[in-house]
Parts: structure tokens; sequence; C-alpha cells
């Protein structure tokens, strides 16, 4: 089921009950206008041609969950971090500027990683280029922990074997 014309079923599915449950409008003609949507915008994206390239491809499974609750922990520790760095009297920042070696992931991988840094607090992706992020950190600390590789590996773990 991996084909361009399931894919454009998948993502109508997601669009409608996306649009069902954030509306809450059931009246006839609301629904009528919302699904006409919906078909407009699949309609669309498939003349751009996203259904067409193996790269737009869902590649993620169940392991996707792992990694947001992992990505959640992260983000609660880095935001106590930055709220202890904040309430100090004396402001002890050391902002960093780093590069991380994404180049062994694809396209939609790099987006997943570069949202995830920027996901936590203290750190900002300002970058991506050939497979490179450059990020900004507010601390040492954070900035060696993203040079650790951790978040990348985690990330790369997330594709299909």
């Amino acid at each position: 089921m991996n084909t361009p014309f399931a894919r454009m079923l998948i993502l109508l599915g997601l669009l409608i009950a996306t649009w069902v449950l954030w509306s809450g409008y059931l009246s006839p003609l609301l629904l009528g206008l919302g699904a006409f949507s919906c078909v407009l915008t699949v309609w669309i994206v498939r003349r751009m041609g996203y259904f067409d390239d193996e790269m737009f491809a869902f590649h993620y499974d169940w392991r996707l969950l792992g990694f947001w609750a992992w990505l959640g922990g992260e983000v609660v520790k880095s935001s106590i971090e930055v709220a202890r760095i904040v309430l100090r009297r004396k402001v002890d920042v050391e902002p960093t500027v780093v590069d991380i070696d994404g180049s062994g992931l694809g396209p939609v991988d790099l987006v997943v990683l570069g949202n995830s840094i920027t996901l936590t607090p203290g750190t900002l992706t300002l970058d991506v280029y050939e497979g490179q992020l450059r990020v900004h950190a507010l601390t040492r600390e954070g900035a060696d922990s993203l040079k650790s590789g951790e978040m990348l590996r985690r990330v790369a773990d997330l594709r299909k074997r």
C-alpha cells in the first residue's frame, strides 16, 4: 500500500478527519464544503508531484511514538535548565554555534532532526545545507549534548529498515 494512489487516499482521510475533529461543524453544507476543500488540496498536491517522489513517502512506524515520548522528556529537561539560567541572578550563558553532520539522513529525516532541535528550549536550528545542520545553543552544555549525537541517532533509528 505504498502506491501514489494509496498515499493520496491516506492524505485525504487524514485531512477529512482533521477537518471534522477541529471544526466541529456537522451540517451537510459545511461537511460538503470541508470535503471539497480536502479533495481540492489533494488534487493540488498531486499536481505538484508530491506523491510521485519516494522522498516524500512516510517511512516511519510505531517507533515514532517512542521518539515523541523521548523528545517530550528532552523538552521538559531543557525547559527546566533554561528556566534555571534565566532565574539566576548572574546570567551565565555561553552562546555557541555548532555544526551537526546529518549527511547520512534523508531530506525528511533532516527536517525531523532540525525541528526536534528547535523544539528543545535553548537550541535553534539556523540552517540546513547539504546534510549539515548549523545549530545555535544557549550554553556550552547544550551544544555538547547535541554533538554527542543522541538526537541524531534516535532520528536515524526512526527509519524503517
